[in-house]
């Protein structure tokens, strides 16, 4: 799980991975893009950082994502044999593109907003 995790993130520009005070995290500079661990309960979960509407939006909706109890945009998800591994790469692309510095975030491939609009009938 944290190799694909770093497979992913590390391809991000000047983003390191690290050990953390539990578990593994990467960052540009000193912010941090995304963290993760397991708990006692012997769940895996994930941080990241979303916009601050969005992260009202994850804790809305309930599992597998939670309101991460630090930072005002961070939120969680668990990680499970059911993650959608392809909405977290978008949603670790979103938190890296938030915490970098805008000529970092800039050279980051993003979905524009023509590919993401549902078609008008």
């Amino acid at each position: 799980m944290v190799s694909r995790l770093g497979a992913l993130l590390t391809r991000f520009p000047d983003c390191l991975e690290e050990d953390a005070w539990t578990g593994v995290r990467w960052r540009v500079g000193d912010a941090m893009v995304a963290h993760v661990f397991g708990g006692e309960d012997q769940l895996f979960r994930i941080v990241f950082r979303a916009e601050p509407g969005e992260v009202l939006a994850f804790e809305r909706l309930g599992p597998p994502y939670f309101r991460a109890s630090w930072g005002e945009n961070t939120v969680g998800l668990l990680l499970d044999d059911a993650t959608d591994w392809e909405e977290l790469a978008e949603l670790l692309t979103d938190s890296y593109c938030l915490m970098a510095p805008p000529r970092l975030a800039e050279q980051v491939p993003r979905p524009s907003l023509h590919e993401t609009a549902e078609p008008q009938a």
